[in-house]
């Protein structure tokens, strides 16, 4: 994708440091969709979107995961403290953004366990990212949804408040009426792979 000099530059951030513990501790991320681990698949998704580059935060099996998983060309952090929940990962994704996301003006947040979530939307997510201040979730049937798009201004401030399961929703709830929503409903499904049942999801 052609990026000109005033297009704002967006990163991937990819949270894939989830156990699986639902699903009998399989890490999420070494799910298989479409014969490869379910972490491929989301950085695709992103770069296939326009995503200039792509970080992915890992926690359970990590290394594991490092092995069977193809991230080359990816920025990979590790979260230690991955069983607090996805406020931890998400605090170091956008750490590992801020030192090694130079030039970036906003990131957008995709997790590993929704496949059902693919370039279209990623797309329409970019394309109204207008600044560093920037705000934009994918909206379904008018409800917020994933993925969510940060300008790099919120990103200290997003960080400060994200703990334990709940990532980014508390600082999303305080600024709800500066948040752009991308409907994205009629190109995407924004189901999780958590429970057994929900593998029928995947290819």
């Amino acid at each position: 994708m052609a990026h000109t000099s005033d297009k704002p530059q967006v990163a991937g951030l990819v949270l894939a440091a989830g156990e699986g513990r639902r699903l009998g501790g399989r890490p999420k991320a070494l799910l298989e969709h479409r014969g490869r681990p379910l972490v491929e698949n989301a950085v695709r998704v992103l770069r296939a979107g326009g995503c200039r580059s792509v970080h992915v935060v890992l926690g359970a099996a990590a290394e594991e995961v490092m092995r069977r998983a193809d991230l080359a060309g990816c920025v990979v952090a590790v979260n230690p403290d991955w069983a607090e929940g996805m406020g931890s990962s998400l605090r170091v994704g956008l750490a590992s953004l801020a030192t090694g996301g130079a030039g970036h003006d906003a990131a957008l947040v995709s997790l590993v366990d929704q496949p059902g979530i693919g370039a279209a939307a990623v797309a329409r997510i970019v394309a109204a990212c207008d600044s560093p201040s920037a705000l934009v979730s994918a909206a379904y049937d008018g409800r917020r949804g994933h993925p969510v798009l940060f300008g790099a201004r919120h990103w200290e401030a997003v960080a400060a408040r994200a703990s334990g399961d709940r990532g980014a929703r508390d600082y999303l709830a305080e600024h709800e009426t500066e948040i752009a929503l991308v409907e994205c409903g009629d190109v995407a499904e924004a189901y999780d792979i958590d429970t057994p049942e929900d593998l029928a999801h995947l290819e």
